[in-house]
């Protein structure tokens, strides 16, 4: 640990012992950790929530006609790339590093090396961006050969994803960007980029629409527009952060050089997951009719919970180990770890109980309408169910996977990414027999289930993690408050059946009593059980920093 001075004192709290590194305490940066997390989990709540009015509105004017599939073209085509290397993959590569610089050289070589990253990232992407517009014609006869047989369809998709396709230009800068912000411990700025898109696409529906041709070409120039607005957004907080980021000439620095080669195996691990996707649909369309829709309705709904904590976590945690692994901390990093792990399964171990056993009326209540009948809401609630399983796991790898970032390795998460990947492929194809569109759900759980234990196994041999005393004696304890949660939400299910099977508003007034149930009861409960304190709440909620 370089000679730091490491003292221990007790703590009475959630949050095991206190710990003083150097001359920083490492509590202080967990209790700011835990605020970053809730803090960037709370704003992306809100995006979700935006995300569910935006696919409302969207439905309602494009329904599912030939306007609705040219635009889900144009939108996903840019998205499909930003997935593969704006999202992950960048983040991977550029957080370490610059965290890193930051917290060993200071902000100014930081600043510099941005400076670097982002004059070498505007000129590929634009020339990427040019070269794709050019070619676009013959891009989509290879993303959407089906079009070909409607000329109109095929020459609208060309058109409106010309139109959405300078997103991926804007939103790469916005990672960048993002990078930045995050490693200087501002979090709320990048995490309320997705609430803009969701907003340009609804002002695009509200507004737009009526000066454009046809409601998918409103919506495509509010793709557009939303990448150039985010990326004003948090270019204005960047400057106010103090980091006044120029465009000198490109040059293929060392250090850009190494960025640039450890995003690749995240890229490519992103491309072998969106290819693990398109194996379930297409497994899932060897099924019975609807089971497509099923799984697609019921991740819809597990992706909420997943992408609040999951992404938070991920989100937050990042550039703290940078920071603690640079400066030789690796108390420190591994201390934070554990409680940035015992923060997620506080929050996803009752999540996923409360889906598991309410799942039947959240779908209901969300979809049950029109021609989504009784029996699709059924089967689409066991899939969800299902896919609740894996939820603690999947936050988990979201935990895990920094620890490996942090200390620039970006390839062993993408190995073990694979063989997850085998393994849901492998179990897809046993299951989809007996347990048609479930055994998929099954598979799933399962791999994420299996690549959070190997993350876990190989950090553990390699020294960087091993679970710490407050992880090993609270973990149960949350178990536990979990399950008799469920008990009392399965209690109350009986309790509410005929206002849950009454009209729209009984069963959305059903499920908020549920919802508030369950939260009251977890909240209860983890107080009595001293998995966290009103002391923890208030500190990790706080903007001042916790005392030493």
């Amino acid at each position: 640990m370089s000679g730091r001075k490491v003292e221990v004192t007790k703590l009475p709290s959630m949050y095991g012992r206190r710990l003083v590194s150097g001359t920083k305490p490492v509590y202080t940066e967990v209790m700011s950790l835990l605020r970053n997390i809730a803090t960037v989990g709370g704003i992306t709540m809100i995006s979700r929530i935006l995300g569910f009015v935006r696919d409302i509105l969207v439905a309602a004017v494009l329904g599912a006609g030939l306007l609705a599939d040219v635009f889900f073209v144009a939108f996903k085509l840019p998205n499909l790339f930003r997935r593969l290397f704006a999202e992950g993959a960048f983040s991977a590569a550029f957080v370490p590093q610059f965290a890193g610089y930051l917290e060993s050289h200071g902000k100014e070589v930081a600043r510099v090396f941005a400076e670097q990253v982002l004059t070498v990232l505007l000129w590929l992407l634009v020339s990427f961006v040019i070269v794709l517009e050019l070619a676009m014609p013959w891009v989509m006869l290879g993303f959407a050969p089906g079009f070909v047989r409607s000329p109109e369809q095929f020459d609208l998709a060309v058109l409106l994803t010309r139109i959405t396709f300078p997103y991926l230009l804007f939103i790469s800068l916005v990672s960048l960007l993002a990078g930045v912000l995050n490693s200087l411990g501002r979090f709320a700025a990048a995490a309320a980029t997705p609430i803009i898109l969701n907003l340009c696409l609804i002002g695009s529906i509200l507004w737009l629409v009526r000066f454009t041709p046809t409601p998918a070409h409103a919506l495509a120039w509010g793709v557009a527009a939303a990448g150039m607005v985010q990326f004003c957004w948090l270019l204005v907080h960047v400057l106010r952060a103090g980091v006044h980021l120029r465009l000198p000439f490109p040059r293929f620095t060392r250090s850009v050089y190494i960025m640039l080669t450890r995003i690749a195996p995240v890229a490519i691990g992103a491309g072998v997951y969106q290819i693990s996707l398109l194996i379930d649909t297409m497994i899932a369309s060897l099924l019975p009719a609807g089971s497509i829709s099923y799984l697609f309705f019921a991740d819809r709904v597990n992706q909420l919970p997943m992408g609040v904590v999951g992404v938070a976590v991920g989100t937050a945690l990042l550039p703290l180990l940078s920071r603690q692994v640079r400066a030789g901390d690796e108390v420190g990093a591994r201390y934070s770890q554990n409680r940035a792990l015992e923060f997620s399964l506080f929050l996803a171990l009752p999540a996923a109980v409360a889906l598991v056993v309410i799942a039947g009326p959240v779908v209901t209540a969300l979809f049950e309408r029109g021609a989504f009948t009784a029996k699709d809401a059924a089967a689409t609630a066991g899939a969800l169910a299902t896919y609740a399983t894996g939820l603690p796991a999947y936050v988990l790898v979201k935990g895990l996977t920094p620890g490996f970032f942090a200390r620039e390795d970006t390839v062993t998460p993408v190995k073990i990414g694979l063989l997850a990947v085998a393994v849901n492929l492998v179990l897809n194809l046993i299951l989809m027999g007996p347990l048609l569109h479930i055994g998929i759900a099954v598979a799933t759980s399962v791999s994420a289930w299996f690549n959070a234990a190997l993350l876990i196994m190989i950090l553990h041999r390699r020294g960087h993690f091993a679970v710490d005393v407050g992880l090993i004696t609270r973990v149960p304890r949350m178990v536990i408050a979990s399950a008799l949660m469920g008990v009392v939400l399965l209690v109350s299910l009986g309790q509410m059946e005929s206002l849950l099977a009454g009209v729209l508003l009984e069963r959305i007034l059903g499920l908020t009593g549920l919802v508030v149930i369950g939260l009251l009861v977890y909240g209860v409960l983890a107080l009595v059980m001293r998995i966290a304190t009103v002391d923890d709440l208030r500190r990790a909620l706080s903007r001042r920093p916790a005392s030493a």
